[in-house]
This record gives structure tokens, sequence and C-alpha cells, in this order.
């Protein structure tokens, strides 16, 4: 699929990202998150992440079909070399290949500033199969991307009226050198992928 331009978000895509990000607040344990964030929480969400990682958009004919960005992994100074990743696409750009191309751009951006681990937090149904409101989807998603399995919190959300656990999946970039390479910031290498 590639009827589609993947670019830096942009400070008038935040009522469209509200908007992709609204049903999985309101209709599934996919987000833990129970109220779904205004235009203006997601502005100021962009803007966060913007200042040290990149914060991508896929578009077509001005509709954004969905976005992914990287954040801090805990927030303390020896985690600089891991981020956490999030991915969220419109309800009817699902299963088109639209998620795979956002995160390997992604990637090649975090590799670049030279981020080594990539974690996934993602909520798991306690049913084989999932449940009405969350299935093993993003876990498929991830392990096709390379993530690997390496964790399981137990009841970690409750929504719905019933509790689910939370996996952490992994995908390492690049070699674990000592010592180790200063990270750079996305406003540093942003330039070197035309963005």
């Amino acid at each position: 699929m590639s009827d589609f331009t993947i670019r830096v978000a942009r400070p008038q895509d935040a009522r469209q990202i509200a908007a992709i990000y609204a049903p999985y607040v309101e209709q599934t344990a996919i987000s833990f998150e129970t109220v779904p964030p205004t235009a203006t929480a997601m502005l100021r969400r962009m803007d966060d992440v913007l200042h040290r990682y990149p914060y991508l958009v896929a578009e077509r004919d001005g509709r954004v079909l969905g976005f992914a960005y990287a954040h801090p992994f805990v927030g303390r100074a020896a985690y600089d070399w891991s981020a956490e990743m999030t991915i969220y696409l419109a309800m009817d750009e699902r299963h088109h290949g639209l998620g795979g191309a956002l995160y390997r751009k992604l990637e090649d951006i975090l590799r670049a500033q030279g981020v080594l681990n990539l974690n996934a937090c993602i909520g798991c149904p306690k049913e084989d199969k999932g449940d009405e409101y969350l299935t093993y989807n993003s876990v498929d998603f991830h392990k096709h991307l390379g993530y690997k399995w390496v964790g399981l919190f137990h009841d970690s959300g409750y929504k719905f009226g019933r509790w689910y656990d939370m996996c952490w999946m992994e995908k390492i970039l690049g070699e674990h050198k000592t010592p180790a390479a200063p990270i750079k910031t996305f406003p540093e290498v942003r330039k070197d992928f035309g963005l």
C-alpha cells in the first residue's frame, strides 16, 4: 500500500489524531484510558514528544490515517537508549500494511538517534481468543515486526467491568557497546530523513 505519505505530525493534525484515538478509548481495552483526550490535550502530547522523539502520521489526500510515536521508557537517564512505542490507526485503515510502514519509518529514525531498545506495552485479554474489547491483534502485529515477548503483568487494567493483563514486548535495534554512544534528539536527525 503506497497511496499515503508519512510525515511529522503538525499542530493542525491534533483534531484528526484525537478522532482516530477516541474509539480505542471508548470501545476497546487496547487503550487503558477511559476518557478520550481532546484535540488540545493531544496537541500538548505531540509537543512533549517532538522535543526528543519522532511523532509521525500517515496521510492520504489531507486525511490522517494513523499515527505512531516513541516516548521515554520510564524517564530516568539510564534508560535513554530505550524508547516506548505507540501506534493507532483509523479503524477502517487497519490490516492494510499502514502500521508496518509507520513503525519501520519510526524505527529508522530511532536507530539514527542511537536508541537500541524498543518497548511495547500491550493490553492482553484473559481469554485465549480475546473478548469483544480486546484481541491479540496488537501482540501479533508486534511479533510480525520482530518484537519478542518479554513479560506479563497480571490484572493491570480494569475496564468494561473486567481485568486485563499487560504484556511487554521488545525489539533490539543495535549492539549495546561500551561506552554507549550519546543519544541524539529527533530535531538533530530530522533533516536526514527529509521530514
